[in-house]
């Protein structure tokens, strides 16, 4: 059965009611898990959004409240660290790690990366975002790594999708606005799937763009268990 990953990322603004609210939504829609995202000031820099994306990130002082709530609704959570001293803030909570695109064309290209090599010493399973083949990468046939098929861009036309890329990789990670692109990609034969969500499309969440709400949300993985359905 497809992995369905509800990307809340930066979307719930540092705000817990939100987020509770998002993790039950992704819950009810049949959602397996939420995923965060666990970076620094150093990493946002000088991002016109950059204070309110740091009430959005994992920190050791909202970690026990994010877990907290996550297993008060009951669906798994885990999160992309972007620096080093993330992989430990995150080791004692989560049992999978993601790895984001700008990471991942390093391990594609079998370049060194202290922070994926800190991860991989977790022996944790490990889902790696990556828009180019990584069947050259030397750890591609690794059993503890998962590889997505990802356009980096944000948000991303179908055209620049290329479908048939998907036999190389274990799953898909979106930033199309459209339904058939992650619908498309779980027809193909995705084990993952990561899509981006938000409470309000009309709201200014900084992921809207590649955001769907919880009405499509709830519409695509309905298609994808009838889908699933009809393959077995």
């Amino acid at each position: 059965m497809t992995f369905i990953v509800s990307e809340i990322g930066v979307n719930w603004d540092g705000d817990f009611s939100l987020l509770q609210k998002m993790m039950n939504s992704s819950k009810k829609c049949g959602c397996n898990a939420v995923k965060f995202q666990a970076y620094n000031k150093e990493i946002v820099g000088a991002h016109p959004e950059n204070a309110r994306l740091m009430k959005s990130t994992i920190t050791s002082e909202n970690i026990e409240k994010i877990d907290s709530l996550a297993k008060e609704v009951g669906i798994e959570w885990f999160a992309t660290p972007m620096y080093l001293e993330a992989v430990d803030l995150l080791n004692p909570y989560v049992k999978r790690f993601k790895i984001r695109e700008l990471e991942g064309r390093k391990i594609v290209k079998n370049e060194n990366s202290e922070l994926f090599e800190k991860v991989l010493n977790t022996k944790k399973e490990i889902i790696i975002s990556s828009e180019k083949s990584p069947i050259e990468s030397k750890y591609y046939k690794n059993s503890n790594i998962k590889w997505l098929y990802c356009v980096p861009k944000y948000p991303c036309e179908l055209s620049e999708i290329n479908f048939s890329f998907l036999n190389e990789f274990d799953g898909y990670s979106n930033h199309s606005p459209k339904i058939i692109a992650p619908l498309s990609s779980a027809i193909l034969g995705a084990e993952i799937i990561e899509i981006h969500v938000t409470t309000d499309k009309n709201q200014n969440f900084i992921d809207n763009n590649v955001s769907f709400d919880f009405e499509h949300v709830k519409k695509l993985i309905k298609l994808i268990k009838e889908f699933e359905k009809i393959k077995h």
